[in-house]
Order: structure tokens, then sequence, then C-alpha cells
């Protein structure tokens, strides 16, 4: 009877644990846009009359990338499980990542036009140079997590 109570404790410990662990790892997609607009806002410098007009057009073109997009991240993941990937399937998976960034490139062209229409061209150029900065922190915060979850353990 003890062995069975202590079990169901331990259990219980493990199932607790695992489902923070689960939680700690679920990307929170809101809160990510939501950090990712106000450090736009703030780097380029928008008013809010500008943020108001320009940060919806941004999401929108982000979303079609990402959907442009979707193809050839389900290639790459299947090709990466593949027990033997032959040449047609890598030829596969690059001729339709190639596409992606040509579609990716077209829908940038169209929305930038559309950028310059609510901003300066400095504004606009700030933009692109904030996109890639807050890609460049949000990966590096993400290696330091991990090192942190490192020296935890």
């Amino acid at each position: 009877m003890f062995s069975c109570v202590l079990i169901q404790c331990s259990r219980s410990k493990w199932e607790t644990a695992s489902q923070e662990k689960k939680e700690q790892r679920h990307f929170d997609r809101e809160a990510f846009e939501a950090r990712r607009n106000a450090f736009i806002t703030a780097e380029v410098g928008l008013t809010p009359e500008e943020a108001a007009q320009f940060i919806p057009l941004c999401n929108e073109l982000r979303q079609k990338k990402f959907e442009v997009g979707r193809e050839c991240r389900k290639l790459s993941k299947e090709i990466r499980h593949k027990e033997n990937p032959t040449d047609a399937d890598y030829n596969k998976v690059i001729d339709e990542c190639l596409d992606v960034e040509i579609k990716e490139a077209q829908l940038e062209k169209e929305y930038f036009e559309r950028f310059k229409k609510i901003l300066s061209p400095e504004k606009v150029y700030k933009y692109r140079n904030a996109e890639y900065k807050f890609v460049r922190n949000f990966m590096k915060s993400g290696r330091d997590n991990k090192k942190e979850e490192k020296q935890k353990k």
C-alpha cells in the first residue's frame, strides 16, 4: 500500500514537471507579435497614427509570407525525416524553397510600395532594419536561454 502511494506521488510530481516543461516550450504567437510590433514601433519612431495604419499591413505581409513558405517548410521537414532521400527529393525541396524566396521578394516589393504611401522613405528603411534587428535579438535571447538551462542542470 505504501509503495503504491509513493509511486502515485512520484508519478504526480513527474507529470507536473513534464507539464511545466511543455508549457515552457509553448510558443505564444500573440505575445511574440505584440513584442515585435512594439519593437518596430519604437525603433522606427512611428506616431500612433502611422502605427495604426502600418502595423496591420506588416502583419498582413508576414502572414502572406508565412503561407507562401508553408510547402517549403513541409518538404524540408519531410526530407529531414526521410530514411534515404534521393537527389530528386533534394532537388524538389531546393526548387520549392527558391520559388518561395522569389515569391517572398515579390510580396515585399508590393508591400513596400504600400508602406511608402504611409511612411517616409527613411522610416521604411528603418522598418527593414528593425525587422532584422528584432530577429537577431530574438535568436540571441533563445540561445542565451538555452545556455542558462544547461547551466542549471
